[in-house]
């Protein structure tokens, strides 16, 4: 297996940027998922390092080798589709078979490989059967195969489960991640599910409009975002924004909201940050809905609202509680929990875990490569 490096990668078509100054590093054996809502770049960075695509301008590397301009079948990599693209004439033995027998090899190895592939995929009982008589979860096993029988140094994945039913997904994606491991392949998967993602998911590159804005850990995108997009894009449900700016009074730093006014005191970890960045006036307070509690009125550094809307997940409730400016904030909080919409409530912040944009930039001020 090899790792994949991506050097100030442009694709454009005609007057489009597909993909901007892309740089990127995918390590051996790793599973990087590319995330991002459609259009933002990350299939066509899938086809550039397949080979279907060129880049306009850049280098590719595969196992340290330049294969920026290399055809598809000189660079060894595997490609599944989302639609599986399997040869709907042939049986399932013959589909996993025909990279192998496209390469010229011997018959005995051929059976002996393909046989090991259905083993490890579970699909041992469905060889003699064609694609129109399988299940969608079977296709994909098919397709996964065909691309895994030659042992390939990379494996693509571009929306390979988006098209099955949502408890399906779930299945699949334990099983791909475990074939990937069994495997040990270094494999890129493209997704728009951030759920998708965060679950499979060694690390995750996040895209947008054509460029790369992180690249982390799970927990690393999820606790530490670059940027107010990928706070937006990551994390079900998403992160909760309040509209402020900076206060100094008496020495203390405090972070006013503008919807009613409050003014919440900033600890001294927080208000360093702040210090490091005086010229901001506008600050977009970010917190997750696991760090936001209903309180008592009145407690220090709260938040007035009402419930508008209470969903029970069965191991937690969702709240909703709208300010007073008709700003949403989510609340995640036990099942025992009981409101009524309606209700006059208040809501506090776990500070440590409070998270601060520059509002103009949409840029962390807390940000730490």
């Amino acid at each position: 297996m090899a790792d994949i490096v991506l050097k100030n990668i442009y694709k454009r078509f005609d007057d489009f940027t597909a993909v901007k100054d892309l740089n990127l590093e995918i390590r051996d054996k790793e599973f990087l998922v590319l995330l991002g809502p459609s259009g933002c770049g990350k299939t066509t960075t899938l086809r550039m390092i397949s080979g279907l695509e060129l880049p306009s301008e850049g280098k590719i590397l595969l196992d340290n080798e330049d294969v920026t301009f290399k055809r598809a079948s000189r660079r060894d990599i595997a490609f599944v589709f989302q639609l599986f693209a399997l040869y709907p004439h042939l049986t399932v033995y013959n589909n996993i078979a025909f990279p192998l027998k496209t390469q010229g090899v011997e018959k005995s190895k051929i059976d002996q490989e393909v046989k090991k592939i259905a083993k490890l995929l579970q699909i041992d009982h469905i060889l003699n059967k064609k694609p129109k008589q399988l299940a969608g979860g079977d296709l994909q096993r098919v397709a996964l195969g065909r691309g895994l029988v030659r042992k390939p140094k990379a494996m693509l994945l571009d929306e390979p489960i988006g098209t099955l039913d949502a408890k399906f997904r779930e299945e699949m994606r334990t099983e791909l991640k475990g074939l990937h491991i069994d495997s040990g392949s270094t494999t890129v998967y493209v997704t728009h599910d951030q759920v998708e993602a965060m679950d499979m998911g060694d690390r995750i590159a996040v895209m947008n409009h054509s460029v790369l804005q992180q690249v982390g850990e799970p927990h690393e995108v999820y606790s530490n975002p670059k940027n107010l997009f990928v706070a937006k894009f990551i994390g079900s449900p998403g992160m909760n924004f309040l509209e402020t700016e900076a206060e100094n009074s008496g020495g203390k730093l405090s972070l006013k909201y503008k919807g009613d006014g409050t003014k919440i005191e900033l600890p001294d970890f927080l208000a360093d940050k702040l210090n490091n960045h005086k010229e901001l006036t506008g600050v977009t307070w970010g917190i997750r809905p696991e760090d936001v509690s209903i309180v008592s009125e009145g407690t220090a550094n709260s938040v007035r609202g009402n419930v508008f809307i209470v969903e029970n997940m069965g191991n937690h409730k969702i709240i909703d509680v709208k300010l007073q400016d008709g700003t949403m904030v989510r609340v995640r909080e036990l099942p025992k929990t009981e409101l009524n919409i309606g209700d006059n409530v208040s809501i506090t912040f776990d500070m440590k875990m409070v998270r601060l944009f520059n509002t103009e930039s949409g840029d962390s001020i807390m940000f730490q490569e």
